[in-house]
């Protein structure tokens, strides 16, 4: 979905013409961008942007990837990518931004492309043209992001809420599951199946530092489930500080990587590590709402020890009369004792069969999806019945 504000003809042969050397060298005026706008504005890099996506670089790609996806679809709506939109707006709802937020971000990301291109290069003309790409992505994803506020009931200043923790099991070793509840005992907000909900927390250095979660059941007790692998500042904290009875602060349910609901539409659900947890989700509404529906589940781990929800992912597909499930645990020796679904190694779909007709959701580390999603290719899965969920901000 672009902005009903296009770019102008003259505009748009602009940056048409400018946008190898612009996309060129995002990567590098996006590094610049942060300095500026985090010395300008800590309390953001403090409170609001991930920390760990900031140190690693990624936080810089993902912004780079999206404004030059975003130019080239003005350019060329016949481009892939239109989706990156949607995925934005989610994110950005679930941190609570507001549409205040843009013009500071438009303030330091020119500055920074003046910096590194120069003045020479960014001409009154190019920077106009470019103004309007800006503003073109901001009025788009303002007006998604006021629509998924208002289906939420909420507003940018009201999108967080206490849920008390009412329940804590250790699912793995590196895994612990946490219920959730309303904190008066009231219901909390409905959730579709592959959503999630962002969890704040004040971490001991005094930085308020947010992570997003899928939620993998919603109890018949109106209780939330988030499952949460240790790695990173907020999870590690999240294990090692909140038990039962501790309120933590979460936003409303977002995102755009939700299933489908034709239920004569096989499914093919993918995943690894702890991104058992959207799938999870999916299977709890199947077996409620769609138990006649045709579905595979592929799951790969290291171990069956740090395999999460390893006998609630058999049983779930056991209530499903018409679905399979496969594990590969690629952590595991030689020789190591396994049975049917178990195999070793790495995922290999040309091992089982794959409905030609199915929708696919896949849900893990980049590099595994980026595998799988080659695997599919191969296989002759068309790319636009392919839906990922990534932990990180990079796109597959």
């Amino acid at each position: 979905m672009l902005s009903t504000a296009q770019l102008s003809p003259a505009h748009a042969e602009v940056v048409k013409a400018t946008l190898p050397v612009v996309g060129g060298a995002i990567g590098e005026i996006t590094p610049v961008f942060y300095r500026r706008l985090f010395a300008a504005h800590p309390e953001l890099e403090r409170d609001l942007f991930n920390r760990g996506n900031q140190a690693n670089g990624s936080q810089q790609k993902a912004l780079a990837g999206s404004v030059a996806m975003y130019a080239t679809l003005l350019v060329d709506p016949d481009a892939p990518g239109a989706d990156v939109i949607e995925r934005i707006a989610h994110k950005h709802v679930s941190l609570g931004v507001a549409p205040e937020q843009y013009p500071v971000v438009y303030e330091h990301l020119f500055a920074a492309i003046v910096e590194v291109l120069g003045a020479d290069v960014v001409t009154a003309e190019v920077a106009e043209a470019w103004t309007a790409v800006y503003w073109s992505m901001a009025d788009t994803l303002i007006g998604r992001e006021r629509e998924l506020y208002e289906a939420a009931g909420t507003d940018p200043e009201h999108v967080w809420m206490p849920v008390r923790v009412v329940e804590r099991v250790q699912q793995s070793p590196l895994t612990v599951a946490f219920g959730l509840a309303a904190v008066d005992g009231g219901r909390l907000p409905d959730f579709v199946p592959g959503q999630y909900i962002s969890v704040a927390v004040q971490l001991p250095d005094g930085a308020r530092q947010i992570r997003q979660y899928s939620l993998s059941h919603s109890g018949a007790d109106d209780r939330w489930r988030i499952s949460i692998r240790r790695e990173g500042a907020v999870s590690s904290y999240l294990h090692e500080y909140v038990f039962e009875g501790d309120v933590l602060q979460v936003s409303h349910p977002f995102g755009d990587i939700t299933l489908d609901s034709p239920a004569d539409t096989p499914l093919l659900l993918i995943s690894a590590g702890i991104g058992i947890t959207p799938v999870l989700g999916m299977l709890y509404f199947i077996a409620a709402e769609q138990p006649g529906r045709v579905v595979t589940v592929v799951h790969c781990d290291r171990t069956r020890a740090s395999h999460a929800h390893r006998a609630e992912l058999a049983d779930l597909v056991g209530q499903i009369p018409g679905a399979t499930l496969h594990t590969w645990y690629d952590g595991l020796p030689d020789g190591y004792p396994l049975a049917e679904p178990d195999r070793h190694g790495r995922i290999d779909l040309s091992a089982i069969d794959l409905p030609s007709d199915a929708n696919v959701y896949i849900c893990g580390p980049t590099p595994f999806m980026a595998a799988v999603v080659r695997q599919l290719g191969e296989a002759g899965v068309p790319r636009a019945r392919v839906w990922f969920e990534a932990f990180s901000p990079l796109a597959v």
